[in-house]
């Protein structure tokens, strides 16, 4: 008997349950129930706005209202969604509605973040739900329709038509996500771009391409499904919203909603369409919706564009007056197949293949002292930022790639005459088509929090390993003698960087980096390629070699004070306990790296006393050259003479003594033995080194296999908890 196959679990067709909260199953406890569904993990309330309320007016006071409270002729669609239906109310949140006007433009986006047949009167309960992209996973979010109310009008989106509020409840669903309403306040085009699709968004200079040029990259990209908005940079924080001459807001982000031409006389005239979230204040230039250019255009052509004269925040502009006046065009592209623009384009509704892409993806963290690097300048931190492993094993050149490329040959009589410039463009692209194309993405998570925006300055760099260091994870040494072959670029701080890049078939390493070190955050990357890859975080396998290292002779001046403190301290048993022990060790250390009663303690247990707690003569004098050994490996790693070691200077001086940790076990070192503090001192060193050198000796001698398959990390991750 055939079994239907269950999507995977943050698949679009089985979301995550956003809150643990399913749709299906609330929807029907309140039709049987006949209450109105109120959600209790997004109450009505203040805190859910997320923002203080300033006005003490009770006539101003926020109500929550559903939507047959607010208006009686209330729908959750009026006819068909559009550009119109979505209005910016009192919060910067343009950035959002810009994305979600695109998103209107593409039906078969459009239904996979308002799923279809909800409705304000048929199966109607207060309930709703929305599914947006997070990080790799589509989340289903569950939202009552109460809504933020004052004066009787909605507090933030709202439609033009005012009766319909499918759009309100999709900027309730995200704030819900985010973590309130205020933490939608302000941010960039292509998050809004990214969460609604699970595509690519990237950032396009408009002085980068002529207008004609321009007008043709963006008529490609509306026709390949692509999602576009732009805006004017404002040139400081106080000239953003302010309106210039022309009607058009800096800062502001409007929607990019399509291009067409008309014919004006002789000339052909390249228009784009905008759209202003706000709903009202337009371009008011050429070809607007009162330019007079439109009286010498046919009647038909306009009808054809479908031309209004409204006030209702949409217009039209020509490809001239947009380069001049725009600086910036967001576009975000469902497939990194759309990023081509010499593509043919495609129908919006024709489905991408999905063999044409394998994508690999990744989370990862940055951990101050530990995997927080920070940038290339930072030379003593910058190999610990998390290091992901990216083969590349085949070169994706198509079959019918080459049989284009040789039919435009036959095609191309012309061929001899091409110049120097033709001639070094096209070399370029064959060697392009000769290699492994690949798109990397970093975005950082969980950046948003009340109403305050906190992105990071994040980059990624991308190195080639050799054959001899393939399989091991990078150390310092490599990084200063190496330089990457591929990066994002400029340290930015949004929520996202990527590049495309085109690399020769091998092993790479992609470090995921802040620019400054010590940055604690969360982040994901994602690798798109044309062929299978193998992505993968690469870490040192733990491995010791500390007894070569730590056995060197003892001095003849430790000798003798050796043999002094015994003949004066020692029992009936020649041997010396933990209190007897520290008198010693700390008239040799230095003032500021005395040992406590405790270090000393364990460094009795960590040697082989056969039951007894207190040492030999051999032992002492051997733990005591081992101490000075140490003191002198302390000194030479604590780089700030701060008479503390970070858990970056940990690492590096554990491999001083032979002794390689990976990333976590350092970071767990450091947690336990710097006794909750970010720097560990000189006797916590000490402590780490003896709890460290008595697990590598249990580990040798274990004798199970299990424990073996495991390996030594896990071993010390394990006893390192206890």
């Amino acid at each position: 008997m055939a079994t239907d196959k269950v999507a995977p679990l943050g698949s679009i067709e089985n979301p995550i349950k956003c809150r643990g909260q399913d749709f299906k199953t609330l929807l029907e406890e309140c039709l049987k129930s006949g209450v109105l569904f109120s959600d209790p993990t997004f109450p009505a309330e203040q805190k859910s706005i997320g923002m203080p309320q300033h006005d003490p007016d009770p006539k101003k006071e926020i109500k929550w209202q559903r939507p047959k409270e607010i208006c009686e002729n209330a729908v959750f669609v009026e006819g068909t969604t559009g550009t119109t239906d979505i209005c910016q109310g009192q919060l910067g949140n343009c950035w959002l509605l810009a994305a979600l006007s695109c998103l209107t433009m593409h039906p078969k986006l459009f239904v996979k973040v308002v799923p279809p047949n909800q409705s304000l009167s048929k199966s109607y309960a207060g309930i709703f739900h929305f599914t947006f992209w997070q990080y790799g996973e589509w989340v289903e979010v569950v939202v009552d329709d109460r809504l933020p109310v004052r004066e009787g009008r909605l507090l933030f989106s709202y439609s033009h038509t005012r009766n319909e509020f499918w759009s309100a409840l999709v900027e309730k669903a995200y704030a819900k996500l985010i973590g309130s309403y205020g933490s939608l306040k302000g941010g960039n085009i292509s998050e809004g771009m990214e969460d609604f699709t699970g595509g690519i968004a990237y950032s396009m200079q408009v002085s980068s391409r002529t207008p004609r040029v321009l007008w043709r990259s963006l008529t490609a990209a509306l026709s390949r499904g692509s999602l576009l908005s732009c805006f004017i940079q404002a040139s400081s924080y106080r000239d953003i919203g302010k309106v210039t001459g022309e009607g058009l807001i800096k800062g502001h982000a409007y929607a990019i909603t399509d291009t067409d031409k008309v014919s004006k006389a002789s000339d052909e005239i390249l228009l784009l369409r905008l759209r202003n979230p706000w709903g009202f204040v337009e371009y008011r230039g050429p070809w607007s919706d009162k330019g007079k250019e439109w009286d010498e255009v046919d009647k038909a052509e306009k009808e054809r564009i479908n031309l209004k004269k409204t006030e209702d925040g949409e217009f039209w502009i020509s490809a001239e007056d947009f380069s001049r006046l725009f600086d910036i065009v967001e576009l975000c592209s469902v497939s990194p197949d759309t990023l081509d623009e010499g593509k043919t384009p495609a129908s919006p509704s024709d489905p991408v293949p999905s063999s044409a892409w394998t994508i690999s993806e990744h989370e990862g963290f940055w951990v101050p002292g530990s995997s927080a690097g920070g940038s290339r300048r930072y030379k003593q931190t910058f190999w610990k930022n998390p290091q992901f492993q990216l083969i590349l094993r085949e070169k994706d050149q198509a079959e019918e790639d080459d049989e284009d490329e040789s039919e435009d040959d036959e095609d191309d009589e012309d061929e001899v005459e091409m110049t120097p410039e033709e001639k070094k463009r096209e070399e370029k692209q064959k060697q392009k088509a000769r290699q492994c194309t690949v798109l990397v993405e970093l975005l950082q998570k969980n950046r948003r929090q009340m109403d305050k925006v906190n992105f990071l300055y994040i980059a990624f760099h991308i190195y080639r390993v050799p054959p001899e260091l393939q399989g091991m994870c990078l150390d310092r040494n490599f990084f200063m003698k190496n330089r990457p072959v591929g990066r994002s670029g400029k340290y930015k701080a949004q929520r996202g960087v990527w590049r495309k890049l085109h690399l020769d078939p091998g092993n790479y390493i992609i470090m995921a980096s802040t620019y400054r070190p010590n940055q604690p955050g969360e982040f994901f990357v994602r690798i798109f390629s044309k062929i299978k890859n193998t992505l993968g975080i690469q870490d040192f396998t733990c491995s010791s070699g500390f007894l070569p290292v730590m056995a060197s002779p003892v001095s003849p001046e430790d000798q003798r004070r050796v043999q002094k403190t015994f003949d004066v301290e020692a029992g009936p048993d020649d041997r010396l306990n933990a209190k007897e022990l520290m008198t010693l060790f700390n008239s040799v250390l230095d003032k500021d790296y005395h040992l406590p009663l405790e270090t000393c303690r364990q460094l009795i247990f960590g040697e082989d006393t056969k039951g007894h707690s207190r040492l030999s003569h051999k032992q002492t004098a051997t733990l005591l050259s081992s101490l000075r050994n140490l003191q002198s490996i302390f000194f030479q790693f604590d780089k700030d003479s701060s008479g503390t070691m970070s858990p970056f200077e940990l690492g590096t001086a554990l491999e001083a003594v032979g002794m390689q940790c990976d990333g976590k076990v350092v970071q767990l070192l450091s947690e336990r033995f710097a006794s909750g503090e970010l720097h560990m001192p000189f006797h916590g060193f000490v402590s780490c080194f003896t709890r460290l050198r008595t697990l590598f000796a249990l580990y040798e001698s274990e004798t199970s296999q299990d424990v073996k398959d495991r390996g030594i990390n896990a071993w010390l991750l394990q006893f390192l908890m206890v």
